[in-house]
């Protein structure tokens, strides 16, 4: 069992039956009244974030969760196909609910993914947190008052759509940070 001084960044934790990932913790100290810890958390089997407030009373059941490796192959209509890293004829199919829209918007065929399973059945995919994808589709940047900065959307090889600055031009290169949407950098410029 799992106390509440246990919960660290990256703890896996059972809570109302369900497997959830600390993203962040902070104790307060409320005069006589005790402390309080709070714990920002992902669920592991929506991918949702939510804030809860524990006593240190509180005890937990740590997850048994195993984190493997496959490869992603392609999408047909909300279904997406999977193989197991060590034998590629094996394969699954995993539901857009179970693995989510961030994550699928940003998948790329034939690229190793991780894997989340909890007790035999598979709930969550976890991309790297940093992509390098090509530009397919991007308008003009259009000159003007950019003095903080302009940007524009662009649409990447996947189909997901992203805002950058507006020297970014089709076929090139970028850097995106698949947690938050974010264009992080431009690798390559474009031929």
């Amino acid at each position: 069992m799992l106390s509440v001084s246990d919960l660290k960044n990256g703890t896996e934790f059972i809570h109302e039956k369900t497997p959830y990932a600390v993203l962040e913790v902070t104790h307060k100290h409320i005069g006589r009244g005790g402390s309080v810890t709070t714990v920002r958390m992902k669920n592991l089997f929506t991918g949702g974030v939510t804030t809860q407030n524990f006593r240190t009373s509180d005890k937990f059941e740590e997850a048994d969760l195993a984190h493997l490796t496959i490869t992603y192959l392609y999408n047909h209509r909300d279904a997406y196909w999977f193989a197991k890293q060590n034998d590629p004829k094996e394969r699954f199919q995993l539901s857009k609910e179970t693995i989510g829209e961030n994550v699928a918007q940003y998948l790329k065929p034939n690229m190793p993914v991780e894997a989340i399973e909890f007790q035999g059945t598979i709930v969550n995919i976890a991309l790297p947190i940093k992509m390098d994808f090509v530009v397919k589709e991007a308008p003009p940047g259009i000159k003007g008052n950019t003095a903080q900065g302009g940007t524009k959307p662009v649409v990447l090889e996947t189909g997901a759509t992203v805002n950058v600055p507006l020297f970014v031009g089709e076929g090139d290169i970028i850097t995106v940070n698949t947690e938050l949407g974010e264009y992080v950098s431009r690798v390559q410029k474009g031929k």
